[in-house]
């Protein structure tokens, strides 16, 4: 090889090693998969959950009055106070209420002297019959108000009907009240919490005792209590139309309290008769109307997959077909995907659809 030839050789051995070098990192670079998170395509009910708020309250909450208006002597509790079946709650002044006792004792006393005495004439044939049966019914009365102003100086005290906690005081010591006015309010500790809210009529109608719920509290920020409707109201209210309802707390993991704002989706049972596929929300890319694509898990591949929206729940997206249960759909990382890309599964996740727990395998 003379001089000239080696020194062309070398210009284009040079020129390719530079090549190569520039290149490798780029296949490198294209070679290396996707990294994604992945979970699991699930059934859930055929209808949306219907959404609504409420607020936790105690299964059984009693609002404590006087028989008979009067000043309040004494109140005993306070508001969170924890109370026993029987405990002195709150009384008021008894002045005027033993002295209506009195004055209802001795009419009785003399009204039955009275008819004693009536009977004694009447024997001795002074005084007529109808005359003796007024005596007799002058008694009878007298008799009666006298066990009406001694039960209500039996209700001039307020006890606790059953063990539980005061939620509410809503007057204080020294103040007059009328007869039945609200003092206190108690909830029942042995009946525990639920969540009262209210629905429309077009909602109302699709639930059934025994539904399951899922409740979530601001207090609780990221926990979901399973639930389970309780009661619904056969009325609407009179002030708003809506129909009340109760939702129980299936397990109670945290601490409540009374007046807490819970958050519900109710599952109505006829949705839960006929299943569709839910996917999350995160999953479903390119949507168009009622049409959308997923990408779903193909060995360390996946295959771009065209889906039919069936309606969007509050996490999920449920579809009308196009994707099985069990299939593994891409969730983060689904936007910057093609077809056919290589993917590696950094993570697969549990969802919770209608009180249904899904873990990803």
């Amino acid at each position: 090889m003379n001089a000239r030839s080696a020194s062309l050789f070398i210009t284009v051995l040079t020129a390719a090693l530079l090549l190569a070098a520039c290149g490798s990192p780029s296949a490198e670079t294209a070679a290396r998969p996707t990294p994604v998170r992945v979970q699991p395509a699930i059934t859930g009910p055929a209808t949306p959950p219907i959404a609504t708020n409420g607020t936790v309250a105690t299964k059984d909450e009693m609002r404590l009055s006087f028989k008979a208006g009067g000043i309040i002597k004494s109140i005993r509790v306070s508001e969170g106070s924890q109370i026993e079946k029987g405990d002195k709650l709150a009384e008021i002044e008894l002045t005027e209420v033993n002295a209506a006792v009195e004055q209802a004792k001795q009419l009785a006393e003399k009204a039955q002297r009275d008819l004693d005495r009536g009977e004694r004439l009447y024997a001795d044939q002074v005084i007529s019959l109808e005359q003796l049966q007024d005596l007799r019914t002058q008694a009878s009365v007298a008799r009666a108000q006298l066990q009406s102003a001694e039960f209500n100086r039996g209700y001039s005290v307020i006890t606790a009907p059953h063990d539980g906690v005061v939620l509410r005081k809503l007057a204080e010591e020294r103040e007059v009240v009328p007869a039945g006015q609200p003092i206190l309010i108690v909830g029942a500790r042995e009946r525990g919490y639920v969540v009262k809210a209210a629905l429309s009529d077009r909602e109302v109608v699709q639930l059934k005792l025994g539904d399951p719920a899922d409740i979530r509290m601001d207090a609780y920020p990221g926990q979901t209590i399973a639930g389970t409707i309780s009661e619904i109201a056969g009325a609407a209210d009179d002030r708003t139309g809506m129909f009340p309802v109760e939702v129980r707390f299936d397990s109670v993991p945290v601490t409540l309290a009374s007046g807490l704002v819970a958050k519900v989706n109710l599952y109505p049972a006829s949705g839960r008769a006929k299943r569709l596929t839910y996917v999350p929300i995160a999953a479903v890319v390119e949507g168009d109307g009622d049409r959308a694509s997923v990408f779903v898990v193909n060995g360390n591949r996946v295959k771009r997959r065209s889906v039919r929206v069936a309606f969007i729940a509050p996490e999920s997206v449920a579809l009308a077909e196009g994707l099985q249960p069990g299939e593994r759909v891409v969730t983060d990382g689904a936007l910057y995907l093609q077809d056919d890309e290589r993917i590696e599964v950094v993570a697969e996740t549990t969802r919770v659809v209608g009180n249904v727990d899904v873990r990803g395998g």
